[in-house]
């Protein structure tokens, strides 16, 4: 018997739905097709498929909640993708026909095939750097380095010495964290964990834990840097989280892609000079990012700098790889180590 109302209820609930929205239920998009990609920069059409029984009023067209274009008849737009994100991007056209208001949509995903710039680079210096740290976050701050390093019961907090590698100070993370990105935000220090879903928040003098918070729609936490009003935060995915510095709360999304497709393990991060500076996870290879579109412009092989034949551990072999990038804004210098490196090295980036 409850499944025979239960069948009633939602028959009811149906009909009422389709009598209620009967344009919509006629109009589609003809174009473009539903997660169809396109390359950024191409125009794309998009064009209703609109019996000619219905009476047009007003068409609105929008990307991402935004109107680009409206009409007063069936004829196709043209969306300019030129500054848009890459990535998923949600279609939306607001149909009025009489007193009848319909909202139909639609995802694209934008792409590009522009050939990421290959960059050189000139080693400037050569610097000691503890081989116990597995270093998951660095950064350069007030004339030293500030460095997070992971795995659960080794995770710290610290700040380096850069000419001898040593902690000048320097705190262990809670025994069950596995620490990750970290990066100073006026007089904090904030830490990711990596699937312990919690930030942590250290007094930047004292080192000393003063709150935590939670992750949102992102569960893991990987590199992260601070652009002057946001928190960037990778995943391990393509995407990089916008933050809000004092609530932590994500406030959206960029994905990155380069002509290859979806960049992915986007790992510690750097912001320099407006752009986003990412090692990519395994690959030994630094790659620079466009923060309106997501799209990688440069990048640079560092493979020459890993080192060889030093570690011995199975598991620290098969995690030698490049990651830590701090810049010294003051001095115009960059530097990079990798997870246990004995080096950390200074690094002058360029065209040829």
């Amino acid at each position: 018997m409850r499944k025979i109302i239960a069948y009633i209820l939602l028959s009811a609930t149906l009909f009422q739905f389709a009598c209620n929205n009967k344009v919509g239920s006629y109009i589609t998009f003809k174009d473009p097709l539903q997660g169809q990609s396109f390359n950024s920069g191409k125009p794309v059409k998009i064009e209703l498929d609109i019996p000619e029984k219905i009476e047009i009023q007003n068409i609105s067209y929008l990307i991402d909640g935004k109107q680009f274009a409206e009409k007063t008849s069936r004829d196709f737009v043209t969306l300019d993708t030129q500054n848009l994100p890459l990535g998923y991007r949600m279609l939306t056209a607001i149909v009025k026909s009489g007193s009848q208001t319909d909202t139909i949509t639609n995802n694209i995903i934008l792409t590009t095939d522009k050939k990421p710039l290959k960059l050189k680079y000139t080693l400037i210096n050569t610097f000691p750097h503890d081989t116990s740290s597995y270093t998951q976050g660095l950064s350069f701050v007030d004339g030293k380095l500030l460095e997070s390093t992971g795995r659960k019961g080794q995770s710290q907090l610290k700040y380096v010495d850069l000419k001898t590698g040593k902690a000048i100070k320097s705190v262990s993370l809670k025994p069950e964290y596995f620490g990750e990105g970290s990066v100073k935000v006026g007089n904090q220090i904030v830490v990711l964990t990596w699937q312990e879903n919690v930030g942590l928040v250290y007094d930047a003098t004292t080192l000393e834990e003063k709150t935590t918070f939670s992750y949102q729609s992102s569960r893991e936490g990987w590199g992260l840097t601070y652009n002057g009003k946001q928190l960037l935060r990778s995943d391990g995915s393509n995407k990089i989280w916008l933050m809000n510095a004092t609530t932590f709360k994500e406030e959206g999304f960029i994905e990155v892609y380069d002509n290859k497709g979806a960049v992915e393990q986007l790992n510690e991060l750097e912001y320099i000079d407006g752009k986003l500076y990412a090692n990519v996870y395994g690959a030994n290879r630094i790659v620079v990012i466009d923060l309106k579109t997501g799209a990688v412009e440069a990048e640079v092989d560092l493979g020459k700098l890993v080192p060889k034949n030093f570690f011995k551990d199975d598991y620290e072999i098969s995690n030698n790889v490049l990651n830590g990038i701090a810049y010294d804004a003051a001095g115009k210098r960059l530097f990079v180590t990798g997870k246990k490196w004995p080096n950390l090295f200074e690094i002058k980036l360029s065209e040829k």
